[in-house]
């Protein structure tokens, strides 16, 4: 997620270099063939047009962004959670012997966020995921078609045991099971995301209405501002452009580009909560780079 307060010309610049190329080409072409060859069109389609396909990118960009928001609220939930089955395995469980027990249910969580980071982003567990968990552990939960569920799954797992050897109750362990529905719920709200794209027509349509108003935009306006239609024409026909791509850089907020959610600092910031919950050392948050992208 770009993050940076300021303008960065270069980021700008490496984004709409080629779709602004084309344009200007295009709109010089018809202004040299309207002073070699002069023809007449009439503005009012154009402006009808331009219209209309104004508000339609205006729906498909509003659908976009409450799909990119809905995924930021699920992590924000799922970071609350997380701080919650922490603190509820180092309340529940002061007994020495359970020491080691809630230390493995605290490093699962942030092994699990990991899991899930790298499902969402369609890539392998990283490391990130690895070295939180025991060989053993690691091995069973990454034979799961779905790892981070397998993950979760053993952290009840884990939580049963504690009951079973008394170190928490049945009303202690309820608890904790609640808390475990909550991140599954989260979970299964980034997959619906995930899994399901915007309808066909929100995908298809804007895009081939945006182009065909690009073409036809310098042959509605030559008229009008004549060598200056390149200029003119290009800087309107780039906004439009520039609303479609917003459809789609937000519609995916899992796609590991610029413009989708920081898993990985979401992800630090889970370490960080759980790990001093414990009183290990933890890593340092992670930042923007030099591009002010937090990824």
């Amino acid at each position: 997620m770009i993050v940076t307060p300021s303008l960065q010309p270069v980021q700008i610049f490496r984004e709409i270099w080629k779709p602004l190329t084309l344009l200007f080409v295009w709109d010089v072409v018809v202004t040299v063939t309207y002073f070699v060859l002069p023809f007449h069109a009439p503005e009012l389609p154009v402006t009808l047009f331009g219209s209309a396909l104004a508000l339609f990118l205006g729906f498909r960009s509003n659908s976009a962004y409450q799909r990119w928001w809905e995924g930021r609220g699920l992590w924000g939930l799922m970071i609350n959670a997380s701080r919650n089955i922490a603190r509820a395995a180092r309340n529940f469980m002061p007994d020495p012997e359970a020491t080691e027990l809630k230390r493995r249910i605290v490093l699962r969580q942030i092994a699990y966020v990991n899991a899930l980071r790298c499902q969402l982003r369609r890539i392998k567990p990283d490391v990130e995921v690895l070295r939180m968990l025991s060989r053993g552990d690691a091995d069973a939960s990454l034979e799961r078609a779905n790892v981070a569920n397998g993950i979760l799954d053993d952290t009840g797992r884990r939580i049963d045991e504690a009951r079973r050897k008394g170190w928490i109750d049945t009303i202690q362990q309820a608890q904790m099971e609640a808390v475990l529905v909550d991140i599954a719920n989260a979970q299964g709200g980034m997959e619906r995301l995930k899994n399901t794209p915007l309808p066909y027509q929100y995908r298809f349509f804007p895009t081939v209405f945006t182009h065909m108003f690009c073409i036809l935009l310098p042959i509605g306006l030559v008229e009008t501002l004549g060598v200056a239609t390149p200029l003119g024409s290009t800087i309107a026909g780039i906004m439009f452009l520039a609303v479609l791509a917003i459809g789609d850089d937000l519609v995916d907020p899992f796609a590991n580009t610029v413009h989708d959610l920081p898993l990985n600092a979401m992800c630090r910031t889970i370490e960080i909560d759980l790990l001093q919950s414990i009183g290990d050392e933890a890593p340092p948050p992670i930042t923007p780079d030099k591009h002010g992208i937090l990824w």
